[in-house]
């Protein structure tokens, strides 16, 4: 029984955090001008209210069946959840990757003066 009820909190759990508010949505490019024409299109558009584009990684993954690595910025987006599929529309229109790599992580809890900012900055 005590067993069930973890599941179950557990469930309740992920279910609120698919209806998180707010999204942080990650992104890589390949170099720093395109991350700063993504983040320059996002905030023109309203789609998000701040990119953090950080300095170089070196990322290791598989393309076309071969392994692959690549230095790249990773760019953190903070927007809301509402705003995301536009967001995401914007990311590959102006990306230069063939499959970018675009995902959505929910923000469970944050400053509120934060997010009453972050409301203020997304349409």
């Amino acid at each position: 029984m005590k067993e069930l009820k973890m599941q179950n909190d557990l469930l309740q759990k992920r279910k609120n955090y698919n209806m998180s508010e707010y999204i942080l949505v990650l992104t890589t490019t390949s170099s720093l001008k395109d991350a700063e024409t993504i983040a320059t299109a996002l905030l023109e558009d309203r789609l998000a209210a701040c990119v953090q584009i950080s300095s170089p990684v070196k990322s290791y993954y598989r393309w076309k069946n071969n392994m692959e690595n690549a230095e790249e910025y990773q760019m953190f987006i903070k927007t809301k959840n509402e705003a995301y599929k536009k967001l995401e529309a914007k990311i590959k229109q102006v990306h230069p990757y063939e499959t970018p790599q675009i995902i959505g992580i929910p923000i469970v809890e944050g400053y509120q003066e934060y997010l009453k900012w972050l409301d203020s900055e997304v349409l």
